[in-house]
């Protein structure tokens, strides 16, 4: 995941155990995996940012052109990398607030689950605005403020386990906050639980 140096300690830390502390996980990934793939594909290059250990990278490598998987945590690049993998994914180590990437070279830009734990993460989709294509699209599903008493014990665990979650919007402010960004929602549909509700976003640039 991608996220400040805070968390970047903590995913450095747990990258070893992190694919068996997600596995609760597995049919939320599998179904914003299945989503994200109506919306490739084999013309595509894509860019993934806050990889992790490649759970989602691993799922819809194979439906385009090109996927460029990164993360800011090298421990976790390097789980990642002891996969077995598609020849069309490459993982490498990137900062996502300043990308060695071109202007407008992906068709795609996906990140999954991490907006909420990075300290400034308006400099991300910049960065991915700037990267993208004119008609290209954001893919940003994020958790969101839970509506149950489970959701606050929950987030409290994690920091005490070294974890921040920098921001912790509501879906209308997530919502606004990516429309600050420079882009226009162009789809969502909530997943998850009450407890841990995932907002799956799709976006695409503004003009402006």
């Amino acid at each position: 995941m991608e996220t400040g140096n805070g968390n970047k300690q903590f995913w450095s830390r747990w990258s070893g155990r992190y694919d068996w502390f997600m596995r609760g996980n597995e049919p939320l990934y599998e179904e914003m995996a299945a989503r994200i793939k109506t919306r490739l594909d084999r013309r595509m290059n894509v860019l993934e940012l806050a990889c992790g250990t490649g759970a989602i990278s691993q799922r819809i490598a194979g439906s385009v052109r090109d996927l460029e998987a990164t993360d800011y945590a090298p421990e976790m690049i390097c789980e990642a990398k002891k996969k077995p993998h598609s020849a069309r994914l490459h993982y490498s180590v990137q900062d996502a607030t300043d990308l060695p990437y071109g202007p407008e070279t992906f068709d795609v830009v996906v990140i999954a689950n991490a907006l909420h734990i990075i300290p400034e993460p308006e400099k991300v989709l910049h960065e991915a605005r700037r990267v993208l294509k004119k008609d290209g699209l954001l893919i940003a599903p994020t958790f969101v403020h839970g509506e149950r008493a489970g959701f606050r014990p929950r987030i409290r665990m994690l920091e005490l386990a070294g974890f921040q979650a920098y921001h912790k919007w509501d879906v209308q402010g997530f919502e606004e906050f990516v429309s600050r960004c420079g882009f226009a929602a162009a789809g969502k549909r909530m997943m998850g639980s009450k407890i841990a509700p995932l907002c799956y976003l799709e976006a695409r640039p503004t003009d402006g």
